[in-house]
């Protein structure tokens, strides 16, 4: 059987390289390089919050203000809500069946990430830089 027989792919496809999705091996690595960016990070903000634990607002705003925990505090930040938005993406992709209902719940899922992100991201420097 030749492979263009035994290819379930399009021919278009078969020319471009790309399968179905167009894009799913892309998604697939980000989700995983986020993941892995992960682990230390979060190890990092675990030991941060134990190590502040019980201290008052100036002495975390003195850690903080340092930029050697700033700097991965905002890595986190930008890591745990990139990796959930892709995360909801796939979900959401999967199980919502209508396509208006799917749409307008990816931009929702974008718009929440990018807002909790850069809330987050705005209050790391705001305590950083003392503002």
């Amino acid at each position: 059987m030749s492979e263009a027989k035994s290819s379930m792919r399009t021919p278009l496809g078969r020319v471009r390289g790309l399968g179905s999705a167009k894009s799913g091996t892309e998604h697939f690595w980000m989700q995983r390089v986020t993941a892995v960016a992960n682990v230390p990070l979060t190890i990092f903000v675990v030991g941060l919050i134990i190590s502040t634990a019980g201290s008052n607002y100036a002495a975390v705003k003195a850690t903080l203000g340092s930029p050697i925990v700033a700097i991965p505090l905002i890595l986190f930040v930008i890591s745990v809500t990139w990796h959930m938005r892709l995360g909801m993406q796939i979900v959401i992709e999967d199980y919502v069946p209508a396509e208006g209902t799917k749409i307008v719940l990816l931009l929702l899922n974008t718009f929440f990430c990018v807002t909790v992100g850069l809330g987050s991201v705005f209050a790391i420097l705001k305590l950083a830089f003392g503002v």
